[in-house]
Order: C-alpha cells, then structure tokens, then sequence
C-alpha cells in the first residue's frame, strides 16, 4: 500500500502481513495520515445515515458502525504487533552495539520511539551490568532529557522575614512562615522567594 488511499481491507491486509512475517514490514510514510483520513470520512458517513429517516437506515447504519469499530480494532492491533518489533529491534540492537537492518521500515514516530528504546537499554546496561560486573555497585541511570538540576527539585530556605500563606505554581498551599523558620521548597518558589529578599539558601 504504498499509494492511494487506505481501505478496510488494505488495512487489514497490513495487519496480517505484521502479524504473519517475523521482521518489520515497511508500510507507506503517510500511513497515519491516510489512515485518519478514512476514519474521518467513515465518521461522517456514520453522521449522514443517522440523519435520514429511512427504512434501509438502520442496517445502514449498523454496517458503518461496524466497520468503524473493526477498523479501530485493527488500527490498535496493527500499532501493537509494531511496538512489540520496535521494543525487539531496539534491545537487539542495543546488545550488539549497532543498528539493526530492519530499522528502515520504521516510520517517523516509530524511530523516535526506537533510538528512545535503545538508549534507555543503553544506559542500564552501562549504569547496572557494567558496573556489576566489574564489582561496583549500579549507578544511578540518568534518563534522557533527565538531568541533575531537574532531579534537585526542591531547596532548603531559612526565612529572613515572615512570608503569609500563598498557593504556589503546583496548586499546593505554603506557609505562613515567620522569620528564622526553616522549609524545604520547591525551586520555583525559592528564586521567587530570593528575588525578593523573604529567605535565604542553606
């Protein structure tokens, strides 16, 4: 199904060739796309029976709604059967320290999912089975867009001047605080607090 649009039965013609053969199937770049596109007009099919008045519209009706649902089943079973390949692909290629052949068959949102994968299997094998297995104990494993600024979330303040209760940024109440009382607070709050001379960081 590389042009066109799709169908209920190329939709599940892909799901069976995903099922049925071992490696990732290569299936058209625009797939999600066209695919919405059939669902969309499928929905509004749907809207059009159930606003005539007909004898005939009840089965009419009954069909495409079926359709529909089956499509959506197939959709998930499709999306499913991938990421069970893609988790595969990832830990394989993590393993051998190298990209994998069948990665080329992975759409766009696939890959970003894919090199995730790999370097989250990367990092715990670095941070766990390495260490163990030179006899140290595992380090902690840094995801990905994790850093150690983000980890340190909150601070500890001394008050300087008393500070009534407010509502910080994350819908929780502070305070009232007096003058010398000591807090652990989320960072945000802190810089506001500095900024306007209220505490000091210990």
């Amino acid at each position: 199904m590389e042009d066109g649009v799709i169908t209920f039965d190329n939709l599940y013609e892909t799901l069976r060739l995903e099922k049925y053969k071992t490696e990732l199937q290569k299936i058209d770049k625009s797939f999600y796309k066209k695919l919405l596109r059939y669902l969309e007009e499928k929905k509004a099919i749907l809207k059009s029976q159930e606003s005539k008045d007909s004898v005939f519209a009840n089965d009419s009706i009954s069909k495409t709604k079926r359709q529909l649902d089956n499509s959506k089943m197939l959709l998930k079973e499709l999306y499913e059967k991938r990421e069970t390949k893609i988790i595969d692909l990832a830990l394989s290629s993590s393993r051998a320290s190298g990209t994998v052949q069948d990665a080329d068959a992975l759409l766009e949102d696939e890959r970003e999912m894919y090199n995730a994968l790999v370097n989250l299997f990367n990092n715990y094998r670095k941070n766990v089975l390495y260490n163990l297995l030179d006899g140290k104990e595992p380090d902690k494993v840094i995801i990905k867009g994790e850093s150690k600024v983000e980890e340190k979330k909150n601070q500890t303040v001394r008050f300087v001047e008393p500070v009534p209760k407010f509502l910080g940024d994350d819908l929780n109440i502070y305070g009232p605080y007096e003058a010398e009382d000591m807090a652990n607070l989320p960072v945000k709050i802190v810089e506001i607090l500095v900024k306007n001379k209220r505490v000091e960081v210990i």
